[in-house]
């Protein structure tokens, strides 16, 4: 059985974690109503306080989990401060998560032209509308921005902003959860080893 048709009673056998991911990311996208890339992302700010919220997935591979965000937020300050993150991803029908923890690096400039390329025309214009993270006198004060900068970049390609990237958290270890009967559920961790590979550890629930 190859680890892409890995069922939840199997995935205990996958050898890396990549594929199973892709795997139950496929999964998910087959079931979840809204976002099967919807992933919280928790980081801690200078006070040692830690944050979670919302982000999307917008790519991963062997290197990594890769999300785009406004860098002057404040999920941006505080991944910036420290170059650390964990994201978990929860996907209720599947009654199936991973959560990934590790250092975090920005993605290359080609990268994030290209994903921002790719964006609807009001995304683009909202990148550089909002200040995110950041008061808001009023809703009239977020439109007329978005107005000012539709105006701006009314003909043309809308180039993106420099405040504007991309993060990539290369995972130190991944791990796998699948809900159990009588709370006995399944569990297992990745962990990169020294030679780069991956250590596989199953967990009691």
């Amino acid at each position: 059985m190859s680890e892409t048709e890995l069922t939840s009673g199997d995935f205990t056998e996958a050898a890396e974690p990549f594929r199973l991911f892709a795997a139950w990311l496929d999964d998910a996208t087959k079931s979840e109503i809204n976002d099967p890339n919807g992933v919280a992302l928790a980081t801690v700010d200078a006070e040692g306080m830690p944050n979670v919220r919302m982000v999307l997935l917008k790519g991963f591979d062997e290197s990594g989990f890769v999300f785009y965000t406004n860098f002057e937020s404040a999920k941006s300050r505080e991944i910036l401060g420290s170059m650390k993150a964990a994201m978990c991803f929860h996907w209720k029908s599947l009654r199936r998560q991973v959560r990934v923890r590790g250092p975090v690096e920005i993605v290359t400039e080609a990268e994030a032209d290209a994903y921002y390329a790719t964006r609807p025309r009001g995304s683009r214009i909202g990148a550089w509308a909002s200040k995110q993270s950041r008061p808001l006198e009023s809703r009239f004060a977020l439109e007329k921005a978005v107005a000012e900068y539709t105006a701006r970049y009314a003909i043309g390609e809308i180039p993106r902003p420099k405040h504007w990237s991309g993060f990539r958290i290369v995972p130190q270890t991944i791990e796998f959860w699948h809900d159990r009967p009588f709370r006995l559920h399944d569990r297992v961790v990745f962990s990169r080893n020294a030679n780069g590979g991956w250590d596989k550890t199953r967990l009691y629930p």
